[in-house]
């Protein structure tokens, strides 16, 4: 699978996957989410994201657990 909208640059956030070329990980974004907070709350926090941003953060993480086995 690709993730057009996830980048990993080693010279940004050392390396962690994040959203469009900005400082925001992947991480970031799924412990706000894991915290409570809706799409929409994180949208109105950063408002340079989108939802298309925020379903590729999901699809991203769905496939980095896919075919792992449960410990």
């Amino acid at each position: 699978m690709t993730f057009p909208r996830i980048t990993a640059d080693p010279d940004v956030m050392g390396g962690a996957p994040c959203v469009r070329q900005s400082r925001i990980p992947v991480a970031t974004l799924l412990a706000m989410m894991a915290e409570g907070m809706s799409v929409t709350d994180i949208l109105t926090d950063l408002p340079f994201l989108d939802e298309e941003d925020m379903a590729e953060v999901l699809n991203y993480a769905a496939d980095a657990v896919r075919d792992r086995t449960a410990r």
